[in-house]
């Protein structure tokens, strides 16, 4: 590695531990699990094991996940599917305990296939890094898997058109908490009146699996001075951990 290498690499590291910092996180966590329950990566941090789903054999599960994934790319149920480049199912471990849902995919998700993995996303990961995980390691998807034009806020119609295909996924994964991101996963997994600012840093419930309303990363980012709504969500990442070492 040569020495320009090196300085990148510091500043990389520099850029993550003031991102921590400005989260409110005061050392990094890697929960447990209880001895039998779970198994670990070659690095040492826990692959996390579905909470509760078994649903047949492993090849049964594989060709549900196979029909599930050719439906959601060949979707016509809304006008969604004109405008995009292609849809965005879902990626992460499927026999997850901890599933994060959002809204609907951007410009970069729409162009790659891959759920949060413009700005937005990449906050995210480093939010799930500072849990104590890998993204491979949870399971990321939308509760719309087409962008919306100009990524505006999916429709109650679309929302409805789509909401097979991740009621489906919660069901195949059987998480043991869902995070929401943001108003629409929030409205769509606890629905009511409350405003985010309400729902958020509160668990609720859907299906019997506990989940708790945060704010999306974009707004984190849109909001990228203000270390107090980063705090915020930690606290709400906090809560979660909590939940998944009880």
């Amino acid at each position: 590695m040569n020495e320009k290498e090196r300085v990148e690499k510091l500043r990389q590291l520099q850029d993550r531990l003031e991102f921590y910092r400005d989260l409110g996180v005061e050392f990094l966590v890697s929960p447990r699990k209880p001895a039998g329950k779970g198994r670990e990566t070659a690095a040492g941090a826990p692959l996390l094991i579905s909470g509760g789903f078994s649903g047949g054999s492993e090849i049964e599960n594989r060709e549900e996940w196979e029909r599930l994934i050719r439906k959601i790319i060949a979707c016509q149920a809304c006008p969604l599917f004109k405008g995009r480049t292609q849809a965005v199912p879902g990626e992460g471990n499927r026999q997850a305990s901890l599933m994060f849902v959002g809204e609907a995919p951007g410009r970069d998700e729409d162009l790659q296939g891959r759920p949060f993995v413009g700005r937005a996303g990449q906050l995210l990961t480093r939010i799930i890094q500072a849990m104590g995980f890998n993204r491979e390691e949870v399971y990321i998807a939308n509760v719309i898997k087409c962008r919306p034009p100009e990524n505006r806020t999916p429709r109650p119609d679309e929302v409805k058109a789509c909401s097979p295909y991740l009621l489906r996924q919660i069901e195949l994964i059987r998480p043991r908490v869902i995070v929401a991101l943001g108003k629409v996963a929030a409205d769509f997994l606890l629905p009511g009146s409350k405003s985010m600012s309400e729902l958020r840093g509160n668990f609720g419930e859907f299906q019997g699996i506990p989940v708790m309303p945060t704010f999306h990363p974009s707004y984190l980012v849109r909001n990228e001075g203000n270390k107090e709504i980063k705090k915020m969500v930690w606290e709400d990442m906090k809560k979660v951990l909590q939940l998944l070492k009880s």
